[in-house]
Parts: structure tokens; sequence; C-alpha cells
């Protein structure tokens, strides 16, 4: 199926699944029917299985938004104890988009269909009659079975959720990544587990081959010990001082233990300047995204937060972030780090989704199938991957993958047919549709800013370096937030965030 059927499909209201090889633009379909339908008034709430996979589209886990986090079951009382803001959002939310599906667990789709009902109140229709789009691709990484979980489960097509909401299938057959023929083969092949010899001896061409600028290049591991290794022993050649972040707890022990699984900035994190780091939560003021690679080129006097340029050219100092595990309202544990991780190395695991102009990748530890496709398929061409060996477990991909890849592609033929009275709207959508004005007789938000500037006239302004150094002085001097608020121009609800984000949200309560 082209992407031009498949939006106008999204765009009709259709509850779907867009999959399709890695590169066939899955993504980019999305963040085309988020665009026009947050256009046409819809609230689209947007979400991924994993936090980087989220940051791809600008949203937030799907544990995080249903609620579930890191739950196995839901309870009787589950619904009475969730809080006030998200069952606002689930009751708001006209599409629910899920990324990266392969790696959600059956039972998990299964619990967040039986969250959006009850909060909705709406038990007989699938999701509470959200329009649900699940992207990915089931020859990916499959979701994880882990020894300390209470169940185990298998892809989301085996749940009840997937059989009772019968998604629509859009598989995009179409290559947007690669430009490079032999590499799109060996990618095909392994999906239809047809490699043959040529395909292996073009990958081995591939072993032991130098990059021209090893010292920027990212490597792929699939073992979390190799990654740590790697990242220890380039920070170790720099020279300079270490800067050493220790991250901070609040909360019981098996609380931190379940918040810690899903925050993906260290417990210790060591800098020296000329460090390559990866930012690993999306920043409020869209500086940098989870998953946005930079390099440390200071550390700001006094504080000493590292300075680091992204590779989109933005200066950003790095303040301590807060991540939280609440319970309802309660607040269960928190772990404030500097959001930061070393990033010569990274594991697979957290590539999924992301596109490298080029990599040098590990595969001889490969240890479950997909492992290699996604590893193999993050590049553009043959030219820009450099390996350091690979296995045959690298080579292999799920029977169980490629036997929903078939059903897919037959279900997927089928709805092309069906919704083929949509192509010639296809043709003629216009992707970049005008805002509308608003009309004179209703209050716009610059007039609102500046009513809200006649008390605080920063309202809404960014902060500068100098804000922040004035806040925290003044917030260390034992100054109120009610002071702050009046001596920096901002509203006291603005002023208390901005400290949380420095100090802590347990430091100012």
């Amino acid at each position: 199926m082209n992407q031009k059927l498949a939006l106008e499909i999204l765009l009709s209201g259709e509850s779907a699944l867009i999959t399709g090889p890695a590169g066939s633009g899955k993504t980019y379909v999305l963040n085309q029917f988020i665009k026009l339908a947050k256009h046409d008034g819809k609230h689209v709430s947007v979400t991924a299985t994993t936090g980087l996979a989220a940051t791809h589209l600008g949203g937030t886990t799907i544990h995080a938004w249903s609620g579930i986090g890191v739950l196995d079951y839901i309870s009787d009382s589950f619904v009475e104890h969730i809080a006030k803001g998200r069952r606002e959002i689930i009751e708001s939310t006209d599409v629910l988009i899920i990324d990266e599906i392969s790696m959600l667990h059956d039972y998990r789709l299964d619990m967040v269909d039986e969250v959006c009902r009850l909060v909705r109140k709406q038990p007989d229709v699938p999701f509470g009659g959200i329009q649900v789009i699940m992207s990915g691709d089931f020859f990916q990484l499959p979701p994880i079975n882990r020894r300390d979980s209470g169940r185990e489960g298998s892809f989301v097509t085996s749940s009840r959720a997937w059989h009772e909401l019968d998604p629509a299938v859009l598989y995009l057959g179409e290559q947007h990544r690669q430009d490079d023929e032999v590499l799109v083969d060996i990618l095909n092949s392994l999906r239809t587990g047809d490699l043959r010899r040529h395909h292996a001896e073009k990958l081995l061409e591939r072993v032991d081959m130098v990059p021209n600028d090893p010292d920027n290049l990212t490597e792929l591991h699939t073992m979390n010990v190799d990654v740590d290794r790697i990242n220890a022993e380039r920070l170790a050649k720099l020279p300079g001082d270490t800067l050493v972040y220790t991250a901070t707890h609040t909360g019981a022990a098996n609380y931190v233990d379940n918040l810690a699984r899903s925050v993906l900035a260290p417990e210790t994190l060591e800098l020296k300047e000329g460090a390559l780091v990866m930012a690993v939560r999306n920043d409020q003021a869209k500086r940098y995204a989870n998953g946005s690679i930079g390099q440390v080129v200071d550390f700001e006097p006094g504080t000493e937060y590292p300075v680091v340029v992204f590779r989109n050219g933005r200066e950003v100092t790095m303040a301590p972030e807060t991540w939280e595990l609440r319970d309802g309202d309660k607040k269960r544990a928190s772990i404030s780090q500097i959001p930061l991780r070393l990033a010569w190395a990274i594991t697979v695991h957290k590539s999924q989704g992301m596109t490298l102009d080029a990599a040098r990748i590990d595969l001889r530890k490969a240890f479950v199938e997909g492992m290699g496709y996604v590893a193999l398929s993050r590049v553009r061409s043959l030219d820009t991957l450099f390996l350091h060996g690979i296995n045959r477990m690298a080579l292999s991909v799920s029977e169980v993958a490629a036997n929903i890849d078939e059903q897919l592609r037959a279900r997927s033929a089928a709805d092309a047919k069906k919704f083929a009275h949509l192509e010639i709207q296809a043709e003629k959508r216009d992707l970049n549709p005008v805002k509308k004005k608003v009309s004179s007789g209703s209050t716009g938000w610059a007039e609102k800013i500046e009513k809200m500037r006649e008390t605080h006239p920063n309202a809404y302004r960014p902060w500068t370096t100098q804000d922040d150094a004035d806040l925290k002085q003044g917030f260390l001097q034992g100054a109120t937030i009610a002071e702050l608020s009046e001596r920096l121009g901002r509203h006291e609800g603005s002023i208390k965030m901005r400290l949380e984000k420095h100090f802590g949200g347990d430091m100012i309560s």
C-alpha cells in the first residue's frame, strides 16, 4: 500500500496498524496524520512502547499515558486511584497512537484497552471508542519477557483487544531509508528467511573495514556490558578532569528499582569536556529530544552543570531532571539526575527507530531473533556500515513474526481494495493546510499572554542563563516563591516548575 492511501484511511477515522519494512516511512505517515488530525481539532495522544521510540513522534510511553506503568495486572481499584489529570487526558482523547508496537506484550495491550473502557465508561466498545493507530514491524525487536515479571506474553496480535478492535492493516511497501539496492536486497531476504550465501559474503566484506572518522562514529552493540566498557574507555582517553554526577532518590527501594528500569539516565554519570553524549529526556523548550547526540564543550561556573552542543546546533546547559513513579495521586519514588548518558556506544535495543548516517556494529553476541535486522537497517547503505563481526542468530528472524507478516500482507491487500474509493481523495489531499483564523469576537492566545504580562512581565518568555542564575541564587539565599515571582516577573507556578527542574520536586516541597 502506498503512503497516500494509508494516510487517507487513517483520516477517515479507521483504527489501523501501519507496518512494513524498516525505512518504509511508517513514522513519516504518522507525523503527517498527527499534523492533519490536530488541524481538524482532534485530541491526539502520541505514545510509544519505549521512551526513546516516543521521541521520534514527540510523545510519551503508552505505559505512562495509560497509567499502567510497570504493573502486570489491573486491580479492581485501579480506576478509583488514577490521577485526575491522567483521567482527563484519556477521557478527551480522540486518537491514540502507539508506535513500535512489536515490543508491546499482548496482555499489556489488553490492559490499556481495559483502562480506556473503564475510564471512558464505555465497557462494550474497544478502547472506549478511541481511534487506535498502531505502528511497527514485527520482524524487529519482540516484547521481552523478564525473569522478575509476573506474566509472560507475545506479540499484540495474540491479544483479545487486537481481535475485538479488528484494525485495518496498512502495509507500506516503498523504501525511503536505504539508497543501496544491495543492502535493501539483504534486508528483504532476511525478512523472508531467504538469505543466500552471496548476501552473507557481502556482509562479511564489511567486517574490519575502517571508517574515515572513527572518533565521531556511534557504535551499536548487543550487550549493555560492552556499551559501558567502550564508553568508559573512550572517556578515559580524553584529557582533563572527570566530573561525576550521582543520581538522588526518594521512595522505598522496590519502587526506586522499578522506576530505575525505565530511566535511561545512569546512576553515576561521568563526564569530561569533549565527551560524546546522548540526551535521555525530551526538553520542554524543544532544544533537544530524547536520543539527541551532542558533545560536552564546557561546564557552567558555580553549578558545574555540563554545557552541550547538540548536532542541531543548539548549546544547552544540562541541569538535573526528575523522573517520578506515581500510583494514582501518590508519588512512590523519584530519581533526579543530569539527563545525559555517554554515546560513543549504544545498544541495538535503544537504536530502534533511529536512522544513522554511519555506524560501527558488533553482532557477534546477538542473542534474540530480529536483533541483526534492527541493527543493519539503521544505516542507509553498505558503504556506511562497519562490522566488528556477526553470528548466526543475527541473521535469524522470528518464525512467529514471519507468519504474522504473511497474514498482514494478505489483510493489507484486502484493505487496499476495500478503501480504494479513497484514492481520488488522497490525490487531492493538501498536506499543508492553512490554520483557521480566530474570529475577531474571540480572545486569542496572544491577547491572553499580553493580559498575563500586565501582572507578570516575563510570562511565557524563554528563560535566559541570567534568569536561571538569579533564580537559583535567590532560592539558595532563602527567598520565597512569591518573592522570586515578583523579582523575576513570572507566575508562581512557573517559578515552582523551574525550581523543580533545577533542584528536584522533593527539595522544593
